[in-house]
């Protein structure tokens, strides 16, 4: 099963998003459930104070109950992703988002799909035809996500140190401490300028083994020093921007 998902922005860039495992979703679930538990609870005690003051015939409360634990829960689902960017109170405790396929943020029709076709994963016991699909297919998607089209995502969290390599306009901080890049290629161009896009959206485990099969090697090449307290992508993207510009490419 593919642990992350890459995709083409209508801007060509690349993002790269973590998928969510099955133990970060189940714990998002847990939470959920817990929170709509507690609030049937409350709504049962005060139908009970009602039906106690004769407000309420007790025997309106079975049947009210039964109909907000279907239909209160779905619309708990569906009202917080649809609503809430992708979220409900417990993805945003496991740090955890709904997604379109394509990164785009989810819709409220797809939100009520992915829930509407929540009982098929339990078929035909115990969560079977859900977890079967989870891993059988590589984006992790349940039945529901299939069928509307969505992805459960790690919730991308910001980086403030870094940014994208800003080779629009400007002149870099650090241009002055990378040297004059005797022979950087093309090549090695491309590369650093999408390593600098992509950091502030990669796992760290990721976006370090970048920095050291990437960054490091072409930073020998061209005699790029190391300067305490500068993290090298921000050295990287000093390189992206002076060699843009010495080649007429800003």
């Amino acid at each position: 099963m593919a642990q992350e998902l890459a995709l083409l922005s209508p801007d060509k860039t690349i993002l790269t998003f973590r998928i969510a495992g099955l133990g970060s979703r189940v714990l998002a679930h847990l939470l959920d459930l817990l929170i709509v538990a507690m609030l049937l609870f409350v709504v049962s005690f005060g139908l009970g104070i009602a039906s106690a003051a004769r407000v309420l015939s007790g025997e309106l409360i079975g049947p009210v109950m039964l109909f907000l634990s279907g239909v209160g829960t779905l619309s708990y689902f569906v009202l917080f992703e649809g609503l809430w960017n992708g979220q409900t109170l417990g993805k945003k405790a496991a740090f955890i988002r709904v997604r379109n396929a394509d990164g785009t943020p989810i819709s409220f029709r797809a939100a009520l799909a992915r829930n509407l076709l929540r009982p098929a994963d339990f078929l035909p016991s115990l969560y079977f035809l859900g977890l079967l699909a989870m891993f059988t297919n590589a984006k992790s998607q349940r039945i529901g996500d299939l069928v509307a089209g969505t992805v459960v995502l790690f919730d991308a969290m910001p980086v403030p140190r870094f940014t994208p390599a800003p080779h629009a306009m400007g002149v870099h901080p650090y241009e002055s401490l990378v040297g004059e890049l005797r022979g950087m290629t093309a090549d090695e161009y491309a590369a650093l300028k999408q390593l600098c896009d992509r950091f502030p959206e990669l796992p760290a485990h990721i976006s370090e083994r970048f920095l050291r099969e990437v960054w490091a090697p072409i930073a020998r090449r061209r005699a790029v020093p190391e300067v305490p307290g500068v993290h090298p992508v921000l050295l990287a993207e000093a390189v992206v921007m002076r060699y843009g510009r010495s080649h007429g490419m800003l």
